[in-house]
């Protein structure tokens, strides 16, 4: 009965959080107390020790550290820099904005694709280039980079693997969605912007030369080059590479950003994060707390509210879910799921149905509840060697998050709010149709390619 009823909280917990704006964290945590406490019998001093502080550090420190890039201009001078790289050329920009993309999500922003919609969508209308394929690029950039260890799903995932005494594995759990995102990038590239290639964006010509000052709201513009001779009829110019991409950020409002003490000591922080992480394994989470009480005391009034900006809700939702998987350990519902999975007779047939399922929920809910609620229950299955752990764990990862191209997700609501087209309905059609392929494929090829090798 107790194993019963702590499926069913798991379940109600994760169906109100979809359905109603709860945060499952909080719901998490009375469910650990309730369930733990007064269904299982377990002393409420061994529930809160069961609390994921060194989550709660990893998850806080990195949250704060990028609140504070983002604060300073840090952010906003890593895109005006990498953006200039691309001097007009539309397929550049495309792949600019996957590895921006890329950085902020492996940096930790959760929502790299909101930050960057507003700017790459207007620069795909303005350059003529295909909105789905730039609203498809950018998500699967940052989804390319969302298992950084230094980011919040990395933290979570790891954290939770070791809790669970599977043991993570960073570096593949990173490589493996990063390799199959950036295949399906530029399989999407292949299909829709070959046409990008070798050219740059025209406009009308007739212009004079003239250098306009910045009008104090956002970047000085560029001078206009005469387009006399440049395209056979005089009729179109070659685009520079300032005009389309500083109107867009003037008009997303972004100010003009240049390096200074303070920004370059947030990179170099960075910087020091990201190699004392990969390369000597220093503690993410006490060192962005360092570098982040470092870049405070360099300006410690520059921002009063930067604690505001910190993704508490996050947060909450990766700790409560963490100390809810404790209490089902402790309570052994995880040894009776793992007993149920087993008696299924073919491991790897469980497997794929984790993935398909995994895939279906994360398209219209939570990716990382879902993953919450999906890796402790198949973690009694790993402990088993039934199948390979690291291979399945990077499965179930790729497949919950690569769908998060729906428009019902929080990426595909950004890049559908931000789209420059005639007719959104239409354009949501197809992002829909196409989180349905991705449904209906994912799950099966990384499978075949991942679990099935490594389980055999």
């Amino acid at each position: 009965m107790v194993y019963a009823i702590s499926i069913v909280a798991l379940i109600a917990i994760f169906t109100v959080a979809t359905l109603t704006p709860i945060n499952m964290g909080i719901l998490a945590f009375a469910g650990a107390f309730v369930i733990g406490g007064w269904v299982s019998g377990i002393p409420v001093e061994d529930i809160i020790d069961a609390f994921p502080g060194s989550t709660f550090i990893i998850v806080g420190g990195i949250t704060l550290l990028f609140a504070i890039a983002k604060a300073n201009g840090t952010i906003d001078l890593v895109i005006e820099a990498s953006l200039r790289l691309v001097r007009g050329r539309r397929w550049a920009i495309l792949w600019m904005m996957f590895m921006l993309s890329g950085l902020l999500m492996a940096l930790g922003s959760v929502l790299a694709v909101g930050m960057l919609a507003p700017i790459a969508m207007p620069l795909a209308a303005k350059n003529r280039i295909n909105p789905f394929l730039m609203g498809m690029v950018i998500s699967h950039g940052a989804l390319a980079c969302a298992f950084s260890p230094i980011n919040l799903y990395g933290a979570f995932i790891n954290g939770l693997m070791d809790s669970t005494g599977v043991g993570a594995n960073p570096l593949v759990l990173f490589a493996l969605p990063f390799v199959l995102n950036l295949v399906i990038a530029i399989v999407l590239f292949l299909i829709y912007g070959l046409d990008l290639i070798g050219h740059r964006t025209p406009r009308t010509a007739g212009t004079e030369d003239t250098d306009e000052v910045s009008d104090g709201g956002g970047f000085g513009r560029s001078s206009r080059r005469s387009s006399g001779g440049g395209v056979p009829g005089g009729n179109t110019a070659t685009l520079t590479d300032r005009e389309v991409i500083e109107e867009t950020l003037i008009h997303k409002g972004m100010k003009p950003v240049r390096i200074d003490r303070y920004r370059l000591a947030t990179l170099v922080g960075i910087g020091f994060l990201v190699v004392g992480s990969v390369a000597f394994g220093i503690d993410v989470g006490v060192s962005s707390i360092c570098v982040s009480a470092v870049l405070l005391l360099m300006a410690p009034k520059s921002h009063p509210k930067v604690l505001d900006n910190v993704a508490w809700p996050a947060v909450v939702l990766v700790c409560g879910m963490l100390t809810y998987m404790a209490v089902m350990t402790q309570n052994g519902t995880l040894d009776f799921l793992g007993d149920a999975a087993s008696a299924l007779g073919s491991p790897l047939l469980t497997a794929l149905i984790l993935c398909y399922a995994v895939a279906i929920i994360s398209a219209f809910g939570s990716s990382i509840g879902t993953l919450g609620i999906a890796l402790p229950l198949a973690a009694p299955m790993l402990a088993m060697g039934e199948v390979g752990a690291v291979g399945f764990v990077a499965a179930l990862a790729f497949s919950a998050t690569v769908v998060d191209v729906s428009p019902f997700s929080t990426n595909g609501v950004m890049v559908l709010a931000n789209a420059q087209v005639e007719d959104r309905a239409r354009f949501q059609r197809k992002m829909l149709a196409y989180c349905g392929l991705i449904v209906l494929s994912a799950p099966l090829f990384v499978w075949a390619l991942v679990v099935v090798p490594t389980s055999v």
